[in-house]
């Protein structure tokens, strides 16, 4: 078959509707498992701030505990780092590098210990007062939901993936009601890829969660927010100055929880009790400013109708950002992206009094994304999330500008984001950027050998060894051709030490010692990803390139060559020039020569 109608754009088979049906199913179970740890949170803030066995949404900051307050995030604290030590220390985090951990050098495999304490572990600290989201703790629940029930079915690892990471997507889902920036946050972050392989039952996974949480009687849009402005070139810069400002906001709380991490790790006591002393800094910050307990979604309802003073936004700031540092860092259970959004739209609450006049709550909304997408390098994810919280489809343009403004300032700033730096830690190095792999890209005939060094069928073995030895000789292996230039293998000095160790008399020739030998051949047209293949399953260096119609040899190729595709592509990032520069030199050596 010609190669052209062999190959198509993308490799995904029929399998890709058993998994998408699949994906359903953990779908379901992650809205379930959304919804009840939701109730969880209820229950775990009635008990311990009212002492009332409900289920009802009561604020923290209406509590009548005076100081003893303090001490519930403590209680709490102590719970989960118990929790974590005797039960599995992979819930203590916000769960998201716990899942690409868990992706890409786990073989997406998360225990069933994991889908049962993480999300009641999370309950219990943002319960108590602690200063985290939800949905960090629902991504790596409904992982590990898709992950198991992956585990039970005959499926390929990157299957597994592909159901772990909808199980990811369907938990977001729940919480926020964002199917489209769930999606992107599984193409951004958790992927590792782009194809419909895995995009489509990822897509179907968030799609149904939306349906089901809906049918659920979920709030969506979850923080209604209609506001619109005039785009202008003033606008824009300050758009701009906005998301600059959040990234430059997420680079310092980067930098703050990991200066908190690397603190605990200073303590002489064992790592269960570190979440206690972040409990107690919980605990005081509450005393300070009540509204930057639990998970604060009221915070962003006020944010958003403008409202907020300055002053007032500053402290939230404050406090947030130094018990949600503190406590996080102290390794207990909790989300990032809620505090996220809170803490960035405080910003830009701050700053609504210095920017151009619009509709309330616009620019704590830029802010809020811009912060949200600067942290996690995912700023199209960020984009969609906040179209999709609000409903407002007319900031997307100044969403966008904000949260690319904000990515530029950390990616330039930082090497690493609050996902990716804890697996650093941990000794593995992971980079996001996805590119085309030249050896896809690459056929066998540009980079082989075109004038290749053969010998004859009827070349003894004596003769060939001593060939092999000559000074003058300039490779490590030839192919063997016969008279039509028919290769009938190769020769080496491996294979002429085995052939002399076996006892083969030194006078027969190569085409009697390669007769019936199997070879391994490569052709022109083949692309590189193909070659490298054989190369490993023959375990062999060197190949002999042959034409398909007549087989016969036109090229010699090598894990060299392959290399050099692997140096041309580094080129080509690396070396500039213009087409200006080359007049110029073509120009003086023009003139040099008259």
């Amino acid at each position: 078959m010609p190669e052209h109608r062999r190959l198509g754009d993308f490799t995904t088979d029929s399998r890709v509707l058993f998994i998408a049906a699949v994906a359903v199913v953990v779908a379901t179970a992650g809205v379930a498992v959304g919804f009840v740890l939701l109730k969880l949170i209820y229950l775990c803030t009635n008990i311990a701030y009212f002492g009332e066995f409900s289920l009802a949404h009561l604020h923290i900051e209406d509590h009548k505990l005076g100081l003893w307050a303090v001490l519930v995030p403590v209680a709490g604290s102590l719970v989960v780092g118990l929790m974590a030590r005797f039960g599995s220390d992979k819930i203590r985090g916000h769960g998201i590098p716990e899942a690409i951990e868990a992706i890409l050098l786990g073989r997406s495999k998360l225990s069933l210990k994991v889908a049962i304490l993480k999300p009641l572990s999370s309950a219990i600290a943002i319960g108590t007062g602690g200063p985290f989201g939800a949905e960090g703790p629902i991504i790596m629940t409904g992982g590990a939901v898709g992950s198991l029930l992956a585990q039970i079915l005959p499926v390929t690892d990157n299957e597994r993936k592909t159901l772990l990471v909808a199980g990811a997507a369907a938990g977001m889902t729940t919480v926020f009601g964002t199917p489209i920036a769930a999606i992107m946050l599984a193409v951004e972050l958790l992927l590792f890829e782009w194809s419909p392989r895995s995009f489509i039952p990822v897509a179907v996974a968030a799609i149904v969660a939306d349906v089901e949480r809906t049918a659920l009687g979920m709030p969506s849009p979850l923080f209604p927010f209609d506001g619109a402005v005039d785009i202008t070139l003033t606008g824009l810069g300050c758009w701009v100055l906005i998301g600059l400002a959040g990234g430059l906001l997420s680079g310092l709380l980067t930098l703050f929880v990991y200066a908190c991490e690397d603190g605990f790790e200073k303590l002489p006591i064992h790592w269960m009790w570190w979440p206690m002393l972040g409990g107690l800094v919980v605990g005081l910050g509450g005393l300070i400013e009540p509204s930057a307990l639990g998970v604060g979604y009221d915070n962003i309802s006020r944010l958003l109708t403008g409202h907020t003073i300055a002053t007032a936004a500053l402290l939230l700031l404050a406090v947030k950002a130094v018990i949600w540092a503190v406590a996080l860092g102290s390794g207990t259970s909790g989300g990032v992206l809620a505090p996220l959004l809170i803490m960035g739209g405080a910003l830009g609450a701050a700053f609504s009094g210095y920017l151009p006049a619009a509709d309330g709550g616009f620019w704590p909304l830029l802010a809020m994304a811009a912060t949200m997408g600067g942290t996690m390098r995912s700023p199209l994810t960020a984009t969609f999330f906040a179209v999709e919280l609000t409903g407002n489809t007319h900031v997307l343009v100044p969403l966008i500008t904000a949260c690319s403004a904000a990515h530029l300032m950390t990616v330039l700033l930082m090497k690493r984001s609050v996902l990716t730096e804890k697996i650093a830690r941990h000794g593995h190095h992971i980079t996001r950027e996805y590119r085309v792999d030249p050896f896809q890209l690459t056929r066998v005939g540009e980079v082989m050998t075109r004038e290749v060094e053969s010998v004859p069928a009827s070349m003894t073995l004596y003769r060939a060894a001593a060939f092999l030895t000559l000074p003058t000789t300039r490779h490590p292996s030839f192919p063997v051709v016969d008279e039509a230039s028919h290769v009938l293998g190769i020769i080496d000095p491996p294979s002429v030490i085995a052939w002399r160790r076996a006892g083969r008399h030194r006078n027969t020739t190569l085409g009697e010692l390669l007769a019936g030998s199997k070879i391994t051949l490569a052709y022109p047209d083949e692309y590189l990803e193909v070659l490298a293949e054989k190369l490993m399953k023959a375990n062999v260096a060197h190949l002999p390139v042959v034409s398909r119609d007549e087989e016969k040899l036109t090229g010699y190729v090598g894990w060299k060559d392959l290399m050099r595709v692997r140096l041309k592509q580094r080129a080509e990032e690396r070396d500039r020039s213009s087409s200006l520069e080359g007049a110029f030199r073509k120009k003086a050596k023009a003139e040099t020569k008259a």
